[in-house]
């Protein structure tokens, strides 16, 4: 038990080295820090490293800190998204989600029929082309300070909805994958549910935490809920945990639980001690999930594939940019390409669905590849164009985030 803890202990030590220290060699070169971290578990996967740490081997412990990592990391995205902010562009998001949604999936499986692949083959890499990993987005946003421009806004806004709309769509393609037929009521109810849950927290959530840490309640003052050292932060763990639970019981990402948790508790006097008190686990966390992500790519795998994988890859970006920025278009092309690039990362929610094709027998391991492939591509060149597309924008000439 001891020796299990011990090697444990070491695969976590080399991971969070090898991740901090190529994100920050990308840094220095103007390269986000997320492309860095990603690479360095690639590195560790496919290299003798790898072997040495018997990184091929089950690795849950590690999806688990992952997990925790991108949680907590849109939680203080959260923070600093009011929801008065998020209400103002929710026409904009909604409009750019639809399309985000419609878009990718006709593409991808329009590809794939026409080149002969079966239906369901083409129904699953169209959903893997739906999905949309926003905590890379989120990372970048908010390295670079602009979390509170209308563009940001617009595209956190979209990830939530995308999600329920991409629930649906995985949803329909896994019934179909799994032999069997789905009641249009069950989606009606998916759908209801997952917009109750969005619905309620966004109106709700921000007065019923404000009003447990005010001063006007009664326990608020035989608790120090005021305090920013006081068990507010406690609390805040315990909200953004639960409700990412919540969310994942009904089939979302666990991260929009997360990410309305962070909204709700950005409506009290106290969010910037929260953001500053969640920074450490952040800091310490988000580097594992990015590696977890490097870790799942097989470059032996990957290169038998490359021909189909670049071109899925390609669709999977034009898609985004293209559907995504046509829905926001009234903002002028460079916010709609902005906001089109920010849409693009598939990371582990394009993989999670492919897995999901694996397991029902119904894509091969080389479509999984491909799957895996894309979603590793449009994650790495999402942060750096990211960072161009912003600094094109109005008011970033300076570096400044103004909105």
């Amino acid at each position: 038990m001891a020796s299990e803890a011990g090697e444990v202990i070491l695969q976590l030590f080399v991971i969070f080295v090898a991740a901090k220290l190529l994100g920050g060699i990308g840094s220095r070169f103007g390269v986000p820090s997320v492309v860095g971290e990603i690479l360095a578990g690639v590195v560790l996967a496919n290299t003798v490293m790898g072997d040495m740490l018997h990184l091929s081997s089950d690795l849950e412990f590690l999806e688990i800190l992952s997990e925790l990592g991108v949680i907590f990391l849109i939680f203080t995205v959260g923070l600093e998204t009011p929801f008065t902010e998020m209400k103002r562009v929710g026409t904009d998001s909604t409009i750019v989600a639809i399309l985000g949604v419609i878009v990718p999936f006709g593409v991808g499986f329009g590809i794939m029929w026409a080149l002969g692949y079966q239906t369901i083959e083409g129904l699953f890499i169209g959903a893997a082309l739906v999905a949309t990993s926003v905590g890379i987005t989120a990372r970048v946003l908010a390295d670079m300070g602009v979390l509170s421009r209308t563009e940001s806004r617009i595209i956190l806004g979209a990830a939530v909805i995308d999600d329920v709309l991409g629930l649906m769509v995985l949803t329909l393609v896994e019934a179909i994958g799994g032999g069997g037929s789905i009641h249009p009521l069950t989606i009606l109810t998916l759908m209801a549910q997952s917009l109750i849950f969005v619905g309620l927290l966004m109106f709700f959530g921000g007065r019923l935490v404000n009003r447990l840490v005010t001063d006007k309640n009664p326990l608020a003052e035989r608790w120090e809920w005021t305090s920013g050292q006081g068990p507010i932060f406690s609390i805040a763990i315990v909200a953004c945990l639960g409700l990412a639970a919540l969310a994942s019981s009904i089939g979302l990402a666990a991260i929009i639980g997360a990410f309305l948790a962070g909204m709700a508790f950005a409506a009290t006097p106290q969010r910037h001690d929260l953001v500053e008190r969640f920074e450490g686990l952040v800091q310490f966390l988000v580097p594992f999930f990015f590696g977890y992500i490097g870790l799942q790519v097989d470059l032996g795998e990957a290169l038998s594939v490359w021909p189909l994988a670049l071109g899925v890859t390609l669709a999977a970006l034009l898609t985004k940019v293209v559907g995504c920025g046509v829905g926001a278009l009234r903002l002028g092309k460079k916010a709609a390409t902005a906001i089109g690039i920010g849409m693009m990362p598939r990371g582990e929610v394009g993989i999670i669905v492919a897995l999901i094709g694996l397991s029902l027998n119904v894509i091969s391991n080389a479509l999984f590849s491909v799957v895996v492939v894309m979603s590793l591509l449009t994650t790495l060149v999402t942060p750096p164009l990211l960072v161009w597309a912003f600094k094109r924008l109005p008011g970033m000439s300076d570096g400044g985030s103004t909105s």
